[in-house]
């Protein structure tokens, strides 16, 4: 083997060894210099894209800040990407459906944009079809003057969408700098914030890098049993709840997130001291086969996103034991 041949396969062995550390990594953890590796595409894909899998975050109940994130409006909008290639422009939804005609302004205002090439992502907001009464939120860009730059970090990302000149009704999604983003999402009546991970690339598939944090309802609920704890858990698995209807207990469903270690034993204490052998609940369907039934008698604080149609609730998760409160003023709330 000359020294040639030696080195290109020094390099081939040092890539798949690459290759393989980042596959162990967990979720979320991929760090910038993982991120670099994927950057050397950025030069090999110069035909520009037909089409881009936009991005997408998947839903969490946790909330946290820190150094590595950074957090973003939620809008409530058509999700569109926008292709441009010289003076043509494309709009297409996330399902690939042309938006041309719905949105002309933004068509306009991407055609002038100074470069020859871009692939944007964003959410539009406002009247379909009518100037000026529309506007394009950018939060992302995938592709620069014959570059893919979907591979490289968020951070650097951002820094090329700063550089471009946006023009009305094309917008800029600014980061937040909030200590607690998803209050101020609720208090001013937005569907939520996104927290994105600086140093990642731009997924194309539900990425764990992206999280969208949705501004919650709250209830006070009324526990009438709880499953057993699987696998390493301790204590309890779900809390089973509802709340009072004239006489009835109407279930509403499984609180299962919310809990630390020491709470989940404290509250399997506390329940066992107050089970029966049949379950309180006489409304409701969805009751699981396997549980312990109490007295309801504790009263806990919930979260959620909202009911479903079937009276249950939707992501809920738990935010504390309410000791001032009488379990027979439990009841549903509305707006």
């Amino acid at each position: 083997m000359n020294a040639k041949t030696a080195t290109s396969a020094r390099r081939k062995s040092g890539a798949r060894s690459r290759e393989a550390k980042l596959k162990t990594r967990p979720p979320g953890t991929e760090s910038p210099q993982a991120n670099a590796e994927s950057r050397k595409s950025d030069l090999e894909m110069t035909r520009f894209a037909d089409w881009m899998e936009p991005m997408a975050a998947t839903l969490t109940q946790e909330r946290f800040t820190g150094p590595e994130w950074i957090f973003e409006r939620k809008l409530d909008g058509i999700r569109l990407l926008a292709f441009k290639n010289g003076r043509e422009v494309r709009l297409l939804s996330r399902n690939r459906l042309p938006q041309n005609d719905a949105y002309p302004a933004v068509v306009d205002a991407v055609a002038a944009l100074p470069v020859h090439d871009a692939i944007l992502d964003g959410e539009a907001t406002g009247v379909w079809g009518k100037p000026g009464r529309v506007a394009y939120h950018v939060f992302d860009i995938l592709w620069l003057d014959g570059r893919i730059v979907a591979s490289r970090p968020l951070d650097e990302r951002r820094a090329l969408l700063a550089g471009l000149r946006l023009e009305p009704p094309l917008q800029r999604v600014a980061a937040l700098n909030d200590p607690r983003p998803w209050e101020r999402a609720c208090q001013e009546g937005w569907e939520g914030v996104i927290a994105k991970r600086r140093d990642a690339p731009y997924e194309h598939r539900r990425s764990p890098h992206w999280l969208k944090m949705k501004c919650e309802a709250t209830q006070e609920l009324v526990v009438g049993g709880f499953t057993d704890p699987q696998g390493g858990r301790v204590g309890l698995g779900a809390l089973l709840v509802g709340y009072f209807s004239g006489d009835d207990v109407v279930f509403a469903g499984k609180v299962g997130t919310g809990f630390d270690t020491r709470l989940l034993r404290e509250l399997r204490a506390r329940l066992d001291r107050i089970e029966i052998a049949k379950p309180p609940f006489t409304k409701g369907t969805g009751l699981p086969r396997r549980a312990h039934w109490v007295r309801p008698e504790l009263v806990v604080q919930v979260a959620f996103i909202e009911w479903t149609a079937h009276g249950k609730l939707r992501h809920p998760r738990l935010l504390g034991v309410r000791e001032d409160k009488a379990a027979r003023e439990v009841v549903r709330e509305t707006p």
